[in-house]
């Protein structure tokens, strides 16, 4: 089984025989720093608390019928933090991975992490390297983390690796087309996304998934991510089954009454 129709099957039987369930959740986990702020707490103990909701949010997606969760846990712009948050950061990775992955690993869940790795520090890349080896084979659920990740950026890189590709003889310019170009995305392997979550009230993308979000939902929660949990993707997917998909075309019921 190659690793796209893997996780392909994965989101297929997430949907199971409710069409409107969403294959694909991507969110974007907003509002650590004013939890924190609005407690008089360091900004620090503000992630700390969103990693704790990341977990909660991670057991219940199943439940909600989602199969894949994509979240945005660092920036390529997040390296413009000060250095000791950005510090955090990492280390919370690591602490995530150290006392999560045996169970992830227990219930099925597949790790897949998004974004350059050239950059990382040595011990953030085997973190994120133990995680993918160790729950490859799974197929329950698939929890692809972005981190250093940039949706700009993802698609500069994919632009420069088919000019490489050019330049070595291996392509034409003419070959390029938009099935081609998303296959060299570092999303390539998961379905694009049907909903986009962003908590915290704020109503932007933020460089998140630029591509792949051409025709997905998009869904604004007025909660802090720290406060979030399975309650609040379910209200989410709930919004998103109310949802028309046309993808460019027109409803149904509008070609019926046009013909």
């Amino acid at each position: 089984m190659s690793p796209t129709t893997g996780l392909q099957d994965i989101s297929a039987r997430a949907n199971g025989a409710a069409a409107a369930t969403p294959l694909h959740v991507a969110i974007i986990m907003d509002g650590n720093g004013r939890w924190a702020k609005r407690r008089g707490m360091p900004r620090v103990l503000g992630h700390r608390a969103g990693v704790a909701a990341l977990k909660r949010t991670v057991e219940g997606a199943p439940a909600a019928g989602v199969g894949v969760l994509t979240v945005f846990g660092f920036s390529t712009e997040n390296w413009r933090r000060p250095a000791h948050e950005v510090s955090e950061l990492m280390r919370l990775l690591k602490a995530y991975v150290d006392s999560d992955l045996d169970r992830l690993a227990r219930e099925g869940v597949r790790v897949r992490v998004i974004g350059r790795r050239v950059g990382l520090a040595p011990d953030i890349q085997e973190v994120i390297e133990r995680a993918e080896r160790r729950t490859a084979d799974n197929d329950r659920f698939v929890l692809q983390v972005a981190f250093n990740y940039g949706g700009q950026a993802d698609i500069v890189d994919a632009a420069r690796q088919f000019a490489q590709k050019v330049e070595r003889g291996e392509a034409k310019a003419a070959d390029l087309d938009e099935a081609l170009f998303e296959s060299m995305l570092s999303t390539a392997q998961a379905p694009a996304p049907d909903v986009i979550v962003r908590t915290s009230g704020e109503r932007r993308i933020s460089n998140f998934l630029l591509w792949e979000c051409a025709y997905a939902e998009l869904v604004f929660q007025d909660v802090l991510w720290p406060d979030y949990g399975p309650d609040h993707l379910a209200a989410a997917v709930a919004e998103y089954q109310g949802r028309d998909r046309r993808y460019g075309g027109i409803a149904a019921d509008d070609v019926a009454v046009a013909g």
